[in-house]
């Protein structure tokens, strides 16, 4: 995959992070093994505009002040708790002759068969997988097919998943990736039964309406007596 070109520029120490962020540009760590720390500055939007196009799996060729600098990818991206906008950005150094490890993201493709006849759910597993490549064999993003998914008895796993060479996928090869399972039934509405007192059983309602006024006739009648 060709690399992605970043224009970014020096940052002084003296630069608080918070300046540069309310002068619409992310403050950017550069780190890797065997280089030192530098810290750099981009435009808000122009790294923005960047990291959708490559993501965390696109090699990334910095200048530097208007000069060729090192390769990269995007690591971690740090975000504003309340507005979500990207604050802080760690660039990880890429040497294009040593194998890296990094995570790929999986796009679905066709369509399931389980679904379409059956009605079933598709369920994603995983979402990306981890690999080991060189740098320069790293792909975007991963394909998987699922018309292979007939009935809720099917798997995709990772050992089916299909990967250009030079390409090392670091999952276990049985791990599920994708899967169509059964729709819910619905539920049958629950009936409660009265349950009968100790002693006896529950009277239907006329019954129970019969006793009410027989009780208040003799009570009518006890009260005539005593008068």
């Amino acid at each position: 995959m060709d690399a992605i070109t970043l224009e970014v520029q020096s940052r002084n120490a003296e630069e608080r992070a918070k300046d540069l962020l309310a002068n619409n540009l992310i403050p950017l760590e550069f780190y890797g093994n065997g280089v030192e720390n530098i810290s750099f500055k981009v435009d808000y939007q122009t790294f923005r505009r960047t990291f959708v196009k490559a993501g965390a799996n696109t090699i990334i060729s910095l200048v530097v002040d208007g000069k060729k600098g090192p390769n990269v990818l995007v690591g971690e991206v740090q975000y504003h708790p309340v507005n979500g906008t990207m604050i802080h950005v760690d660039l990880r150094n890429v040497k294009m002759d040593q194998e890296i490890t990094t995570s790929i993201p999986l796009t679905f493709v066709g369509t399931a068969p389980a679904v379409k006849n059956l009605s079933g759910i598709f369920m994603a597993k995983l979402d990306e997988v981890e690999v080991k490549c060189l740098p320069n064999a790293l792909v975007h993003e991963i394909e998987v097919s699922v018309d292979s998914l007939e009935d809720f008895h099917c798997y995709v796993r990772v050992k089916d998943l299909t990967v250009p060479a030079g390409i090392i996928i670091m999952n276990e090869p049985e791990d599920v990736v994708a899967v169509v399972v059964a729709p819910r039934a619905e539920e049958e509405p629950t009936t409660v039964e009265a349950v009968p007192a100790e002693g006896g059983a529950v009277p239907a309602e006329g019954e129970a309406a019969s006793a009410e006024g027989e009780a208040a006739s003799a009570e009518g009648g006890e009260e005539q007596k005593a008068k």
